[in-house]
């Protein structure tokens, strides 16, 4: 990947501000989407010579006052104006301290929960590779699976991509959450293997990584489709673990009572045959 990632995301996000959302009057023929770097530079009080340099990575220490008004300008959320913040921390001892060992053990506490709990739950690190899963969350989609990657079987395993109707209304918010995770670390090996394998074998990922969004790590409402036991609409929660480097524990849940809660007790029944 780039090492001007500040560069890349401000370029990534004038190009998706209108003039009309900047408030500016659109006159002639624009060449170009977004907004100008004049104009950019213009709505956030600084020099367009300045904001050329942090665009082209001349200049990676902007203050921040700059990227405060930058974020306005973009129309940037609190999550996205953190994230932006992040790119511009341009410390090589940060960027470059190797994870620790914690980012790829599970605490046996945490694995034992999986074993007792009777819902899908699963393990994912920052770059959502999937550490430690239950029979159950197996069960649910084949990429809930130790060793699975989730970004990974959802762009590339048809297996996968057949249990989300809303496929391609997941993969934004998941890509969005991916960027978030792992903030300006680009440096890591693996992630940079992944996004290269991903970008290679997939257009859809391609497309929404140019984007730069960025959104938090959080839950919501995910709608699935099983083979055996049919269409589920669950609530998936992400909890963070304590003593880990962004450990993050994922279970699924129905509404109790409802025809989602009664599949996914199904569901329970297979694999537990199964096994």
């Amino acid at each position: 990947m780039s090492d001007n990632t500040l560069g890349e995301y401000l370029r990534a996000r004038r190009e998706l501000v209108s003039p009309e959302d900047a408030g500016l009057r659109v006159t002639g023929v624009r060449r170009t989407p977004g907004l100008r770097r004049e104009e950019v530079a213009t709505l956030a009080g600084i020099s367009a010579d300045y904001y050329l340099r942090l665009e082209q990575g001349r200049d990676r220490n902007p203050s921040a006052q700059v990227l405060d008004a930058i974020a306005r300008v973009f129309g940037l959320d609190a999550t996205a104006s953190a994230y932006l913040r992040t790119l511009a921390d341009t410390s090589l001892t940060r960027r470059r301290t190797p994870r620790p060992q914690s980012a790829r053990t599970v605490p046996s506490g945490t694995l034992q929960l999986l074993d007792v709990v009777a819902l899908p739950a699963f393990v994912e690190n920052r770059a959502f590779a999937v550490l430690a899963a239950n029979a159950l969350a197996t069960a649910l989609a084949p990429g809930m699976r130790a060793g699975e990657n989730r970004l990974r079987t959802m762009f590339l395993s048809r297996a996968d991509q057949e249990r989300y109707p809303d496929w391609e209304h997941q993969m934004g918010g998941m890509v969005a959450s991916f960027r978030s995770s792992i903030g300006a670390d680009v440096d890591d090996p693996a992630i940079t293997t992944l996004v290269g394998e991903l970008s290679l074998g997939s257009e859809d990922f391609r497309r929404l990584w140019a984007r730069h969004d960025v959104r938090p790590l959080g839950g919501g409402t995910v709608r699935m489709w099983h083979p055996e036991v049919g269409d589920l609409e669950l609530r998936r929660e992400k909890l963070g673990i304590g003593g880990t480097d962004g450990q993050l524990l994922v279970v699924h849940h129905a509404e109790p009572g409802s025809p989602s809660a009664r599949a996914l007790a199904l569901l329970g029944s297979l694999a537990a045959t199964t096994v």
